[in-house]
């Protein structure tokens, strides 16, 4: 492989874990703050027990994204030098907040976890909102960043420099309020239904049932109203892609021909040598009609455009039937937990947690998915039809040797979480028993 190809696993592997660690710290706050709530509210100790297991996640996964994160910080620079040199100054605002709102997290974060009897209670709970908010602060603002990638503005290209600057311009791009939406109901329907499913799990075995249940309501119901709202960000972003992107559409589709009243493919298998999809399920008119609200609406394949200006179709195609797919099921297994509300019946059967124990790995996997439909879909682009991606990467060779560094440090900081989060469930049930 060349030095590219490795530049771009690194980042994809890097940013594939990160995303994980990132979007938890920044949605578990919100459950320790409803729990801290029922706590001084009730007084049970039941919620007392719940918020502290819950701050202890809280500050493993801020520790473990401010690792990761840092780490692809220096990636940028060390990876794709020429796009920092051009880029740096647009998207400079965003990151600079970024860091501030981070700031205040970690300020906020060691208020709440060493506030307990020393800070005035309604003051010690203020502080958890805190961490909340300046959590998904952040997860905007570094979403802002990516969406100029994806619309860029706020500059004008002269001989080759990026010139005339308008970093405010360039924050509120075209794409921000959409992408940043999506990401984040993404990480609340991914975190809530991962949380709520580690919960249901231990309901299963018995372990502390009363516990387990109201943290299982607490973040279902995130993740639930998150997974029933995503369809609506989604036909934002679909509708965005389609007038900016439209090449990431075809891909998302695979489909190779214009056509007016085109159908919509549900999944198939992709022939990029026939330019075809066989094994699809074809609704008529659907694409056009999700994309620019009209059945009869002109939609462009990819023979529209220069080969070289594809990106890889198969993968974006298999990745957004996935993110879709999996988002499809959240949404309805949403609606079942809150039509068990009135269905309380359903509570005493195994099979309603089963359900939910086995679906707590998939609001990560349509999340990984997203991202893939995202970037991979962008290619050959680093910068949307301003820079190309071979064009940005260091000259510099050996990539490979970092590569293979990344992947054991990320790979020793994944399996050190795991290990914390078991030792965090059983002195849960230890200590409630």
């Amino acid at each position: 492989m060349e030095n590219l190809d490795f530049a771009r696993l690194q980042m994809a592997f890097t940013l594939g874990f990160h995303i994980i660690f990132a979007c938890i710290g920044m949605v578990m706050p919100f459950f320790m703050i409803i729990s801290h709530k029922k706590w001084l509210n009730t007084r049970k100790e039941v919620y007392l027990n719940l918020t502290k297991a819950w701050q202890r996640g809280v500050a493993i996964f801020f520790v473990t994204g401010a690792v990761s994160g840092t780490a692809l910080s220096f990636e940028l620079g060390m990876l794709w030098p020429e796009f920092m040199k051009h880029a740096g100054p647009v998207i400079g605002m965003p990151f600079s907040l970024e860091g501030a709102a981070f700031f205040v997290e970690a300020i906020a974060l060691g208020f709440y976890l060493y506030g307990w009897n020393k800070l005035p209670e309604r003051f010690h709970w203020f502080t958890g909102i805190i961490i909340g908010i300046s959590g998904v602060l952040s997860g905007i603002l570094v979403v802002s960043a990516n969406a100029w990638m994806n619309s860029p503005a706020g500059f004008e290209v002269v001989n080759g420099e990026f010139v005339n600057i308008d970093p405010v311009a360039a924050f509120f791009n075209a794409a921000w309020l959409s992408q940043a939406l999506h990401m984040t109901l993404a990480a609340f329907a991914a975190t809530g239904f991962a949380v709520a499913g580690i919960h249901a799990f231990q309901i299963l075995r018995n372990k502390r049932p009363e516990l387990h249940k109201e943290a299982f309501k607490i973040a279902l119901f995130f993740g639930a109203v998150a997974a029933i709202l995503q369809p609506i960000s989604g036909d934002l972003s679909a509708k965005d892609v389609a007038k900016r992107q439209p090449v990431k559409l075809a891909a998302m589709e695979a489909h190779y021909e214009t056509e007016a009243g085109a159908p919509l493919f549900i999944g198939g298998i992709v022939d990029e040598e026939n330019q075809e999809v066989n094994g699809k399920i074809e609704i008529p008119k659907a694409l056009s009609f999700l994309a620019f609200g009209d059945f009869d609406a002109e939609v462009q394949g990819l023979n529209d455009f220069p080969k070289e200006d594809h990106p890889p179709v198969s993968i974006v195609h298999y990745a957004f039937q996935v993110m879709v797919g999996i988002g499809t099921l959240m949404m309805l297994a949403g609606i079942l937990f809150f039509i068990s509300f009135r269905k309380k019946s359903w509570l005493d059967k195994r099979s309603f947690w089963w359900l939910f124990a086995l679906m707590s790995p998939l609001g990560f996997l349509a999340l990984e998915a997203g991202w893939v439909v995202t970037e991979v879909g962008r290619q050959p682009w680093i910068v949307y039809q301003v820079m190309r991606t071979s064009e940005a990467v260091t000259p510099m060779p050996g990539l490979q040797f970092s590569f293979y560094l990344y992947v054991v440090v990320y790979l020793i900081l994944a399996i050190t979480v795991f290990w914390l989060m078991q030792r965090q469930i059983r002195v849960l049930n230890q200590t409630t028993e």
